[in-house]
């Protein structure tokens, strides 16, 4: 039976007043942004790259919003744990993710479970690119990046390297380095570069891929030895350790961070935060930490990051179909 044309009315007018009574609520919500802490969810454990380069942020990014930036970390599957959270988190500004480029990746080996990257966050910032190394005990018969390309064709199937995991860019910059070089090795994954570095080191795996800080500091202590930079350029503060490029023309892998905001965040919460990012970014002390820990700063605003983000799955996508990886490893 139809209602009424006066009731119709009555509950349309109630409806537009409460619109417009909750529309001035909802933008005065945004100019206020933010007005409690903020939390940055990682993937990875403490203590990683991730993690520091998140840290580093949140120190700057507090005193840029006058609120706590928080650092959470929730580890595990390759940073899908913390990604679905943030996905799945109110849009308000108030949860963000500190990602890297696995997050592509995970997309190209598990399309139909992993969280779309492209769809499912508005990008905010991109933060630092993270220099990987491959590293070996000190009893490796190999000095360069030529060496340990020299090594790999010797002994087809001999070797093994250890990565942070099935999926990781550590795991995916090795396949090609094993694509372009016409070479195999078997991969064996880690939960990362602590358990990585002892193994390496009692030679039970003889190579690694670790970030940067974790080779440096293992290689200045005369622990490991650092082969090879995957970058295609030599990283400054470790001008030592060559790329791989020098043996492998046009070799160039290197993981890029970013910040994430829920799918349906408010433009003008992504701005005011992207504004922040980069001012943040652009400290002294932030400069110098990015130095220390080899992680060099790369901004992106919002529009450039999600560009980058959709070139870079769709480069990791084909890899992963040349190759024929799979979730589970090769």
């Amino acid at each position: 039976m139809n209602l009424p044309t006066h009731s119709v009315r009555r509950r349309w007018l109630a409806a537009l007043a409460l619109t417009s009574a909750l529309a001035p609520a909802f933008s005065w919500a945004q100019a206020d942004y933010p007005n409690r802490p903020i939390r940055l969810l990682v993937g990875y454990a403490a203590g990683g790259g991730v993690d520091g380069a998140a840290r580093l942020l949140a120190n700057q990014l507090s005193q840029q919003l006058g609120q706590p930036v928080v650092v959470e970390n929730r580890a595990g599957a390759t940073g899908q744990i913390a990604a679905d959270a943030v996905a799945k988190a109110a849009p308000d500004g108030y949860t963000l993710l500190v990602s890297e480029s696995a997050l592509m990746i995970a997309r190209a080996l598990q399309p139909t479970q992993s969280v779309d990257p492209l769809t499912a966050f508005n990008p905010v910032a991109g933060l630092f690119v993270t220099p990987l190394v491959i590293i070996s005990n000190s009893d490796f018969p190999a000095r360069t990046p030529a060496d340990l390309v020299r090594e790999l064709k010797r002994n087809p199937g001999k070797l093994s390297y250890a990565t942070s995991g099935v999926g990781t860019v550590h795991h995916m910059g090795f396949e090609v380095l094993k694509q372009e070089t016409n070479t195999f090795a078997l991969h064996v994954p880690y939960r990362g570069a602590s358990q990585i570095v002892p193994d390496v080191i009692s030679g039970q795996v003889q190579l690694g891929v670790v970030s940067l800080t974790a080779a440096t500091a293992q290689a200045k202590a005369g622990r490991v030895r650092a082969l090879a930079l995957m970058s295609r350029e030599p990283v400054p503060g470790a001008e030592s350790i060559r790329p791989l490029a020098d043996a492998v023309p046009g070799f160039n892998v290197e993981p890029r961070l970013f910040l994430l905001a829920p799918a349906g965040t408010p433009a003008a919460i992504t701005t005011r935060l992207s504004a922040a990012v980069k001012t943040a970014l652009e400290q002294p002390e932030t400069v110098r930490g990015s130095l220390a820990q080899g992680l060099p700063i790369s901004f992106l605003g919002a529009q450039e990051l999600q560009k980058a983000m959709k070139d870079e799955g769709a480069h990791w996508l084909r890899i992963v179909r040349e190759r024929k990886l799979t979730a589970e490893g090769k």
